[in-house]
C-alpha cells in the first residue's frame, strides 16, 4: 500500500504563500491543471473530506499531471494542516436542542433526519452524515423524527444493541424499524394541524408518499423544505468530497461503456422515453466504466446522469475530480457539467415536454419535482442499469472468481497466525482486523475493504454490525468464539466473507455452541446446494437457510443474502435472499451473499457467510431452465465446532467437497507454515 508524503503542519497562510510562490516558478513540463493557490485550497479541502484510498496522494494528479517533488511537498503540507484543523462544532448534547431552535425559525413542528445522502446509497460522505451529527448513532441504515418535545429513532434488528449503547435515549426513543415504522410513529405521535418538514433531496417520492399518508391520517401536514434546516446548525459540515475519477479497464469490465450506453438507449427509445435520470453512482460507475473513491469502501464517484434515446450522456459532478485519463475515456458523447447544471438541464427536458424515466425508490423527490414543475412528462421506472449490472458478465465473473482466490489466500495467511497469535488471551480485536487488512493489501489488484471489518469476540459477536473503536476493543479470550465477518475491493471483484471461529488455548467449544454453529451451517449448505426453476426470487429460498434453526426454535433477525457488485458496492440490488417479500428473480450471474446466523445476547454471535453466484444448471420437466449456486468464497470452516451428528449424508459430502477445492485453489497460493494449517483445517469430517 503506497504510504502519502510525511509532512509537518504549518500556517495556513504560510502554505498558501508558498503554493503561490512554487506555481508562480512552476516548470511547464508539471503539466498544471489549477494555476491558482486559492483554487488549490478550495480542491484541497474536498480532498480531505474524502476517503483516504491505498494510494493517498493519487489526488495530486487532479492539480498537475506531473508534478514535481516541490510540488507534491507543499500539496501535502496543505492537506495536513487542513486536516489537522477541524472548525468547532456543537457539542452533541446541544444539536437536538439547536435543530428544534432552527424548525420553530422555519414555521414546521417536526423534521425527518433520513441516514441517506441525495444518492440514497449505503455508504455516505462526511458532509451527509446528519443522522449520526444529530443522534450519535454510526450504522449505516436508520431514521430520525424529531417533533417539538419528542423524538424517535429506528433501526433494524441489526442495531439495536449498538443504537443503545451509542444514542441518549433520554432525548430518543430507539424504535425497531419493522415493528413500528418512522411513518405510523408520526400517525400516533404528532399533533393535530402541525407541520412536518423534509429535505426533497433525502427522501425519494415513495418515501414523500408514505409521509404524506401518515400527516394526513394524523390531520397534520407534510411541507418541502428548501433549506435543509439541520445544515444551518452544523457548525462544522465537511466540505463535499473530491477524489479522483478513474476509468475501469476493459480487461476488467468486460463490456465497452459505449456498448452499455447504446443498449439501454435502445430499450429507453423502444419504451417511449426520450430520457432516463440516473441517480445511483454505482449505476453511472458501471454504465460509463469508471470508478472513484468519493465514500468509504465503495468505488463510487458521486454524481447524476441523463442518458438520452441517443446514447448520449451528461455527466453532473465536480469536475476537478476527472482525471486526465478519465476525460480522454468518457469522450464526446459524454458531456460532464457541475452539479449546478443539473436542475437547469431537468428544467430543459420539461420545457421541450419531454418523457423522462426515473426510479421512484431511488431517486430524490426533488427531481420528480422539478421535472413535474417544469413540465416533463415523468414516468416512474426502475434504474435500467441495475438488472444488466447485477447480472455478471463472462469477463467479470472470471475476475470475481480469481479476486476470491487470492482473498482466499489472504485470509488463509490470517487464520493461519490467528490460531497461534489469540491462544495468549492478548490479541485485541482490532488488532486482528489490522493483521487481516495487512494480509489482503499484500494481494494484487487491492483497493481497499469492502466495508469496516466486523471484529466481534466473545458478546461482541452478538452485535449483528458491531463495530470495534477504541473504547470497546477486546481481546480475544481462549475458549469463546469469535466473529470475523470482512471483506475487500480489488480491480476485478468485490469479497465478503463471514467466519466463526473457536479461540484456541481453552476449554473445548460447549455442546450448545456446536449444536448453535452446525444449525447455522446447516442453512447455509442447504441454500447453497438449491436447484430451482427460473423465475424463483430469493424470497422464495430464504427458508432454506432458516430451517434447521426453527426445528430447534432459533432465528436470525436479518436478511440471508444481498447482492454484491463487481468492484462496485458491497451491497447492491435488485435481488436478495430474505424474508421481506422481494419478486425480483434471481438470474444467472448474480452474485448474492448467503449468511445465516444466529446471536445469544451477552454470550456469543455465530454467522457463516459465503458468497454464491446464480448459474444455470441444465433443463427440468417441461423444458424449463434450471438454476443453480456455484460457492465463490473459499475459505475453509472451523471443523472444530461442527457436530457432525447434525450433519446429513449431502451436507457432510458438500462440506467436505468444498474443502478439497479450497485446499486446491488455495494452498498453492500460500507459505509452507500456511499450507500445513490450511491441510488440516480442510481435512475430511
Amino acid at each position: 500500500m503506497k504510504k502519502g508524503i510525511s509532512v509537518a503542519a504549518r500556517p495556513d497562510s504560510g502554505i498558501k504563500a508558498a503554493l503561490r510562490e512554487i506555481l508562480a516558478g512552476a516548470a511547464a513540463g508539471e503539466g498544471l491543471r489549477i494555476a491558482s493557490a486559492a483554487a488549490i485550497h478550495d480542491l484541497v479541502r474536498g480532498v480531505v473530506a474524502a476517503p483516504v484510498g491505498t494510494d493517498e496522494d493519487a489526488w495530486m494528479a487532479l492539480v498537475a499531471l506531473r508534478p514535481s517533488a516541490r510540488l507534491r511537498r507543499a500539496l501535502a503540507a496543505l492537506r495536513a494542516d487542513l486536516a489537522a484543523s477541524p472548525a468547532k462544532d456543537l457539542a452533541l448534547s446541544e444539536r437536538l436542542s439547536a435543530l428544534r431552535t432552527r424548525l420553530s425559525a422555519a414555521g414546521v413542528d417536526g423534521f425527518l433526519v433520513p441516514r441517506a445522502d441525495a444518492h440514497q446509497g449505503e455508504y455516505v460522505p462526511a458532509s451527509e452524515q446528519r443522522l449520526a451529527w444529530l443522534t450519535g448513532f454510526t450504522g449505516s441504515a436508520g431514521w430520525a423524527v424529531v417533533l417539538k418535545d419528542k423524538a424517535a429513532l429506528f433501526v433494524d434488528g441489526r442495531y439495536t444493541l449498538q443504537a443503545r449503547g451509542e444514542v441518549d435515549t433520554a432525548k430518543f426513543s430507539i424504535q425497531h424499524i419493522s415493528r413500528l415504522p418512522p411513518a405510523k410513529w408520526v400517525v400516533a405521535n404528532i399533533g393535530r394541524g402541525q407541520v412536518l418538514g423534509y429535505d426533497p433531496w433525502l427522501l425519494t417520492p415513495r418515501d414523500v408518499a408514505r409521509f404524506e399518508d401518515a400527516c394526513k391520517q394524523a390531520g397534520a401536514k407534510l411541507k418541502a423544505l428548501s433549506r435543509n434546516p439541520l445544515d444551518a446548525v452544523w457548525r462544522a459540515r465537511p466540505a463535499a468530497p473530491i477524489s479522483p475519477i478513474f476509468p475501469l479497464s476493459l480487461r476488467f469490465a468486460g463490456e465497452t461503456s459505449e456498448h452499455k450506453r447504446a443498449t439501454i438507449a435502445a430499450k429507453l427509445a423502444a419504451d417511449g422515453a426520450d430520457a432516463v435520470v440516473l441517480t445511483q453512482p454505482d449505476s453511472i460507475a458501471w454504465l460509463l466504466n469508471v470508478r472513484g473513491g468519493d465514500v468509504e469502501n465503495s468505488p463510487l464517484p458521486l454524481a447524476f446522469a441523463i442518458l438520452a434515446k441517443d446514447g448520449r450522456v451528461q455527466l453532473f459532478t465536480d469536475p476537478r475530480k476527472l482525471t486526465a485519463a478519465a476525460v480522454a475515456h468518457l469522450g464526446a458523447a459524454v458531456a460532464v457539467r457541475p452539479f449546478a447544471d443539473f436542475g437547469p438541464a431537468l428544467a430543459a427536458l420539461g420545457k421541450r415536454r419531454r418523457t423522462v424515466l426515473a426510479d421512484p425508490a431511488a431517486a430524490p423527490a426533488w427531481v420528480f419535482q422539478r421535472l413535474g414543475r417544469a413540465g416533463a412528462v415523468v414516468r416512474e421506472a426502475a434504474d435500467p442499469c441495475q438488472m444488466p449490472k447485477a447480472c455478471k458478465n463472462k469477463v467479470e465473473l472470471r475476475g470475481i472468481r480469481a479476486a476470491h482466490a487470492r482473498d482466499g489466500a489472504a485470509m488463509a495467511r490470517f487464520l493461519c497466525w490467528l490460531d497461534g497469535a489469540a491462544r495468549s488471551g492478548k490479541l485485541t480485536e482490532m488488532a486482528a482486523a489490522d493483521r487481516l487488512e495487512s494480509c489482503r493489501a499484500e494481494g494484487r489488484h487491492f483497493r481497499g475493504l469492502s466495508f469496516p471489518t466486523i471484529s466481534g469476540a466473545g458478546p461482541h459477536g452478538a452485535i449483528v454490525h458491531y463495530r470495534v473503536t477504541e473504547a470497546t476493543d477486546r481481546s480475544l479470550r481462549p475458549g469463546e468464539i469469535y466473529l470475523l465477518d470482512s471483506g475487500a475491493q480489488y480491480l476485478d471483484g468485490t469479497t465478503d466473507v463471514t467466519r466463526t471461529l473457536f479461540v484456541a488455548g481453552g476449554k473445548a467449544p460447549t455442546a450448545a455452541m456446536k449444536e448453535h454453529f452446525t444449525r447455522v451451517l446447516k442453512g447455509n449448505i442447504q441454500l447453497t446446494m438449491a436447484r430451482f426453476p427460473e423465475g424463483t426470487s430469493g424470497s422464495q429460498l430464504d427458508v432454506l437457510a432458516r430451517r434447521a434453526l426453527w426445528q430447534a426454535g432459533l432465528e436470525y433477525d436479518h436478511g440471508t443474502g444481498h447482492g454484491v457488485g463487481h468492484f462496485l458496492n458491497v451491497h447492491e440490488g435488485p435481488h436478495r435472499i430474505s424474508q421481506v417479500p422481494n419478486t425480483v428473480a434471481l438470474r444467472p450471474g448474480m452474485v448474492v451473499s448467503n449468511e445465516p446466523g444466529y446471536y445469544k445476547t451477552g454470550a456469543y454471535g455465530i454467522r457463516i457467510e459465503n458468497l454464491i453466484a446464480v448459474r444455470a444448471d441444465g433443463k427440468g420437466a417441461g423444458g424449463r431452465q434450471m438454476l443453480a449456486f456455484e460457492a465463490l468464497t473459499l475459505v475453509p470452516i472451523d471443523r472444530r465446532l461442527i457436530d457432525p451428528k447434525l450433519l446429513d449424508d449431502d451436507e457432510r459430502a458438500w462440506l467436505n467437497a468444498y474443502h478439497v477445492r479450497v485446499w486446491r485453489v488455495v494452498g498453492p497460493q500460500v507459505d509452507t507454515a500456511t499450507r500445513a494449517w490450511l491441510k488440516a483445517a480442510t481435512r475430511p469430517l
